[in-house]
C-alpha cells in the first residue's frame, strides 16, 4: 500500500538518461495527464459567462474583492492588555490574484500601522505551501492563514458579495467585529474626564474658515499733542475679519529721528473706552461661576456655572461696523482718525453696508510752493551752456549734447544734411551790393557758416567769411539769466532777412537739395508745404478768380496751358500784396511746374555712376547682389524698384538719388520690376568697366 501511494504522488522522468524525480504535476507523454493524475490549477478559474473572453488581467482590470477582517495580536509583559485586536483590510486583486492587507489608521493608537502585507501572491499554510490563494478560498465568516497570522473575515462591500455570488459561493453571514479590551478602557477613563454639564460653547470655526486671510485695512493719522514739534503721526490699521483683532503698524519716515518699532499696537481685540475708566485685572472673565453653598459645609464649596451671567461685566470691542472713513477711534487713550482705505475694504463695505461714499479725509497740510530756482545773469566767459551747468551743482559737468540728432543728421553718403542759401548783402553802399555769399546751415549741430563767393577784379578776397558755430538773434540782452535765442533751420528761407553779428542778408536762392529736403520735411517748413500755401492761397484768391483767368489767357494767347515762371511770380504777387515769401512762391511754382524730360544715354549715366563708385572705393557688389537675391522671396530675378532702392541706400552707395532713381528706371522690366543682376553688373566697374572716352560728353543734366 505504501509503495501504490508513492507511486501516485511521485513520477519519474529522464534528464540525460539518468532516471529522476520530477514533480506530480508533470504531465505524460503529449501533454496528457497520466493515469489517477488531477492537475490543480496555478490561478483561479472563473465559469463560462463571467467577464469578456479576453485575458484575466485585461478582463479584470482594476476590479478587487474587498474584505473586512481583525487578528489578535498577543500584548506580552504588560498588565493593561493580554491581546489587542486589530482591524484590518483584505484586498484581492482578480487580474493576478494578488492579495494585500492594509491596517486603517487610528488616531493616537502608539502603533506603527498601514501596509501590513505588501500585494504579492500569497502561498497557501503548510502541508500546501505549493499553491497559493484563490477566489475560491476567500468567504464571509471564515479564517485565512497569511504568513502564520490567522485573519477572520467578517464581512465584505457590496461589489464582492455579488461577484462571489455569481461564482456560486454560498456566503455566510456576517459577524460582528469585537471591541479592542484596552482601547475600550481607556476610552471609558476618557469619557469619565468629561463633566456631565459641559461648559458653554463658543463657536468662532465658522466666522474663521469664512474670513480667512481677510483682512481690512485703514491710513489712518494720530495728532499727538504732547510731541515736541506735534507733526502728525501717520499709521496703517489692520482689522482681521477672522477673528475681530485689530493691529496698528506706524509709517516712520526717513530720516525722522523716530525709532523704528515693529507695531504700534500688537494684534488684539481692541476695547472701546469705558466712561468709568479700565476695567480691573479679574473684573472681566471669559465665564461666570457660582459658590451654591459657600462656607456653609465645611471649607468645602460647590460651584456651578452660571449659565444667566447675572454678575458678568460686559466690554464691547471695536468691530467692522464701527471702522469707516472720517470716524475717530480711542486706542487706548489716543484719538486715531481714519482717513482711507484700500479697495479691498471698500468693496467690503460697499457690499455688506452699502456705503458708496469713500471721500478720504485731507490730513496732510498742502505742500510748500518749490521756489523757483534763479539763476545768476551770464558773465560773458565761456559759452552760455557751460556757465549755467557751473550753477547746476557742486561738481560742474560739461554741457550735454543732442547726439541722438547728431546721428540722425550728421552726412551720411549722398545725404549731406546742410541747408545752402545765396545771400547777398543789405546795404546802400554800392561796393558791397554785389557781393554774394553761401549761408551753409548744418542740421547735426545747428551751426551756420558763411562764405563769399570769390569774383574776379572786385577788390574783395573771397572764402571764409564767417567760422562755423551757432549764431544769436539780434535784439537780445548779452548779460542776463535766460538763454538766448539761436536762429533754427526754420528761420532760414529764400527771401528771408537775417542778421548775423550786425551784417544784414538778403537770401536770394537754394540749391536743389534745400528745396527738395523742406519739401520733404514739410512739417518743419512751412514755406514749402504745399497743403498750407493753397489753403492760405484760396482765402486770397477766390475773390479774384475772373482777374486770374484774365491775366493766364493773356499770358498764354496760343492755349498752350503753360506759362513762363516770371509772369507767374508776377501775378502770384500782385494779388496776394506781398504776403507770400518768395520761397512759398517759388515751392507752389515748383510744384505746378513742368519738368524737362531729357533722353536718357544708358552708357554715359553708367560710366558716371561707375566714375562715382570707383572715387568713393565702393567694391562690395558679391554682398551687394546676395542681399538682393535673399530678398527675392519667389526667386523670379526682379524686384520693385523700392525695395533695391531702400537696398542700395543700407549699403551707402555714394550716390544722388535721382541718379539712383534714374539707373534704376533703366533696368526695369514691362510691370516695373528692376532686374537686380543686370543692375549690380552695369554698376560692377571691376568687371564692366565703361571706357574712359565714353565719358567724355555734355554735362549729365
Amino acid at each position: 500500500i505504501g509503495k501504490e501511494k508513492f507511486h501516485k504522488s511521485q513520477h519519474w522522468g529522464y534528464c540525460n538518461n539518468v532516471a529522476m524525480l520530477v514533480g506530480e504535476d508533470k504531465p505524460g507523454i503529449g501533454g496528457e495527464p497520466l493515469p489517477g493524475q488531477k492537475l490543480k490549477p496555478k490561478y483561479s478559474v472563473f465559469l463560462e459567462g463571467m467577464g469578456s473572453d479576453a485575458p484575466a488581467w485585461v478582463a479584470f482590470d482594476k476590479q478587487v474583492l474587498s474584505f473586512d477582517a481583525y487578528f489578535e495580536e498577543e500584548v506580552p509583559d504588560k498588565n493593561q492588555e493580554l491581546y489587542r485586536i486589530r482591524h484590518c483590510k483584505i484586498y484581492f486583486y482578480l487580474e493576478d490574484d494578488t492579495i494585500q492587507v492594509i491596517e486603517p489608521q487610528v488616531k493616537n493608537s502608539g502603533i506603527t500601522q498601514g501596509t501590513i502585507v505588501r500585494r504579492h501572491r500569497i502561498p497557501l499554510p503548510p502541508p500546501h505551501e505549493d499553491q497559493f490563494y484563490t477566489v475560491d478560498h476567500f468567504n464571509i465568516n471564515i479564517e485565512v492563514i497569511l504568513y502564520a497570522r490567522r485573519y477572520k473575515i467578517i464581512d465584505c462591500d457590496q461589489f464582492t458579495k455579488n461577484f462571489l455570488r455569481k461564482m456560486g459561493v454560498r456566503l455566510n453571514p456576517p459577524t460582528g467585529r469585537p471591541d479592542d479590551p484596552y482601547t475600550k478602557g481607556r476610552q471609558k477613563i476618557l469619557d469619565s474626564m468629561k463633566p456631565l454639564r459641559p461648559y458653554e460653547r463658543i463657536d468662532t470655526l465658522k466666522q474663521f474658515l469664512e474670513h480667512d486671510r481677510h483682512v481690512l485695512r485703514f491710513f489712518c493719522v494720530w495728532d499727538d499733542p504732547e510731541s515736541l514739534f506735534q507733526d502728525p503721526r501717520e499709521l496703517v490699521l489692520h482689522y482681521y475679519l477672522s477673528d475681530d483683532t485689530i493691529d496698528i503698524k506706524e509709517i516712520i519716515p526717513v530720516n525722522s529721528g523716530r525709532d523704528a518699532v515693529p507695531l504700534f499696537l500688537r494684534r488684539d481685540k481692541l476695547p472701546k473706552y469705558a466712561p468709568t475708566g479700565l476695567y480691573q485685572p479679574g473684573t472681566i472673565t471669559g465665564r461666570t461661576v457660582l459658590n451654591v453653598f459657600g462656607k456653609l459645609v465645611g471649607n468645602r464649596g460647590h460651584y456651578i456655572l452660571d449659565n444667566r451671567k447675572t454678575g458678568a461685566v460686559h466690554q464691547e470691542f471695536y468691530r467692522d461696523s464701527d471702522l469707516k472713513i472720517g470716524a475717530v477711534i480711542n486706542v487706548w487713550g489716543r484719538k486715531i482718525i481714519l482717513c482711507d482705505c484700500d479697495e479691498f475694504t471698500k468693496e467690503y463695505y460697499r457690499t455688506k453696508y452699502g456705503i458708496e461714499d469713500f471721500t478720504p479725509v485731507s490730513y496732510k497740510a498742502p505742500p510748500p510752493p518749490k521756489p523757483e530756482k534763479k539763476f545768476p545773469p551770464y558773465t560773458g566767459f565761456g559759452s552760455e551752456e557751460d556757465s549755467l551747468c557751473s550753477c547746476m551743482g557742486l561738481l560742474p559737468k560739461p554741457p550735454q549734447k543732442d547726439f541722438k540728432k547728431f546721428m540722425e543728421k550728421d552726412r551720411s553718403g549722398m545725404e549731406s544734411n546742410i541747408l545752402r542759401f545765396l545771400a547777398k548783402l543789405v546795404t546802400d553802399s554800392p561796393l558791397d551790393k554785389d557781393r554774394k555769399f553761401i549761408i551753409s546751415y548744418f542740421l547735426s549741430d545747428d551751426t551756420i557758416s558763411v562764405f563769399e563767393h570769390t569774383q574776379r577784379n572786385t577788390g574783395i578776397l573771397g572764402g571764409k567769411f564767417l567760422e562755423r558755430g551757432r549764431i544769436k538773434k539780434p535784439g537780445q540782452e548779452l548779460l542776463k539769466s535766460e538763454p538766448s535765442e539761436y536762429f533754427k533751420a526754420q528761420n532760414l528761407f529764400v527771401g528771408a532777412r537775417v542778421c548775423f553779428h550786425g551784417h544784414n542778408f538778403l537770401l536770394v536762392d537754394a540749391d536743389e537739395y534745400t528745396f527738395n529736403y523742406m519739401e520733404k520735411h514739410a512739417n518743419e517748413f512751412s514755406v514749402a508745404d504745399i497743403g498750407v500755401i493753397l489753403k492760405k492761397l484760396k482765402n486770397i484768391a477766390e475773390p479774384r478768380s475772373r482777374e486770374i483767368r484774365q491775366v493766364f489767357a493773356a499770358t498764354d494767347p496760343e492755349h498752350t496751358k503753360v506759362i513762363e515762371y516770371d509772369p507767374f511770380r508776377n501775378l502770384i504777387v500782385s494779388i496776394t500784396d506781398g504776403a507770400f515769401s518768395e520761397h512759398e512762391i517759388m515751392t507752389l511754382g515748383r510744384h505746378y511746374s513742368v519738368r524737362d524730360e531729357y533722353e536718357k544715354d544708358c552708357h554715359f549715366l553708367l560710366a558716371v555712376a561707375q566714375e562715382q563708385l570707383k572715387k568713393n572705393s565702393f567694391e562690395n557688389f558679391e554682398q551687394l547682389s546676395a542681399v538682393l537675391m535673399y530678398n527675392d522671396r519667389e526667386k523670379c530675378g526682379v524686384l520693385p524698384r523700392e525695395v533695391c532702392r531702400t537696398i542700395c541706400k543700407s549699403f551707402k552707395l555714394p550716390l544722388a538719388d535721382d541718379d539712383l532713381q534714374a539707373l534704376l528706371s533703366m533696368f526695369e522690366d514691362d510691370h516695373k520690376r528692376v532686374e537686380y543682376k543686370k543692375f549690380v553688373d552695369g554698376l560692377n566697374w571691376r568687371e564692366n568697366q565703361i571706357p574712359a572716352f565714353q565719358t567724355i560728353k555734355v554735362p549729365l543734366k
